[in-house]
């Protein structure tokens, strides 16, 4: 657990880094093999995979609250927590045969709600240490020592707003290519890379880790988009439906 981002000492850095695209199916087939046993003992315990859905969100909020505290290492493990239940609900669902189309809907939904809510926390944490500088200028001394001045406070502010934009621009492009009715699982960064990472980043605990990370989503998940946007106008130019 991490001090407030005014105090006087910050963590150790650390790092993560994304897997490429190809190692993306191979891990998440290992992850469900080794998974296997514990959602066969949820579904034996009658633990439906709306209610791992419903502990996921849960989780989620805690974490964001948490991030906006400070605590970014508590944070990063209640964010992989949540990536646990994501796993689980899917495999108990099908485990149970219960399995529909709205549970998916909901699923991603709630998998949306939660990473917004995990990064409009992280976002807050730096927003309100901006805020603290202004109102205190000695804080402002404190912390020009220690190398971070407001502009810095500021400058990850907004690259944390920029990330939560992009995280759901590579979610919304899929969606609406989908609703066009085109495939669109073009773009390796997606959720569970986002997820990686900003895992990584809060069990780094306070200091230089997040923010890189931070700039990190922000620049990959664009690209991420761009890649859908570019691959639905060629989809939509090979089928003649460009208007």
């Amino acid at each position: 657990m991490n001090a407030h981002p005014l105090a006087p000492m910050a963590d150790a850095p650390g790092g993560g880094a994304p897997a490429p695209a190809g190692m993306r199916q191979r891990l998440a087939r290992a992850a469900h093999g080794l998974l296997e046993p514990v959602a066969g003992l949820l579904e034996r315990l009658g633990v439906a995979a709306d209610h791992l859905s419903a502990f996921g969100l849960g989780l989620s909020v805690v974490a964001a609250l948490a991030f906006f505290e400070g605590w970014f290492r508590l944070a990063g493990g209640l964010v992989a927590l949540a990536g646990l239940c994501d796993l689980l609900d899917g495999q108990v669902a099908r485990r149970a045969g219960r399995v529909s189309r709205f549970g998916a809907f909901l699923d991603s939904s709630l998998d949306r709600l939660g990473e917004g809510l995990v990064l409009t926390g992280i976002a807050g944490f730096y927003i309100s240490g901006l805020v603290r500088l202004t109102l205190d200028p000695t804080l402002v001394v404190a912390q020009v020592s220690r190398g971070l001045e407001p502009r810095t406070w500021a400058a990850v502010a907004l690259v944390a707003v920029l990330a939560l934009v992009a995280s759901f621009m590579v979610s919304y492009t899929r969606a609406r290519a989908e609703g066009l009715g085109l495939e669109c699982k073009v773009g390796w960064f997606g959720r569970p890379e986002r997820l990686v990472l900003v895992v990584a980043a809060g069990l780094c605990g306070v200091g230089p880790v997040m923010p890189a990370v931070l700039l990190l989503l922000v620049i990959l998940s664009f690209s991420t988009a761009a890649q859908r946007v570019v691959h639905v106008w060629k989809s939509t130019r090979a089928a003649g439906r460009d208007s």
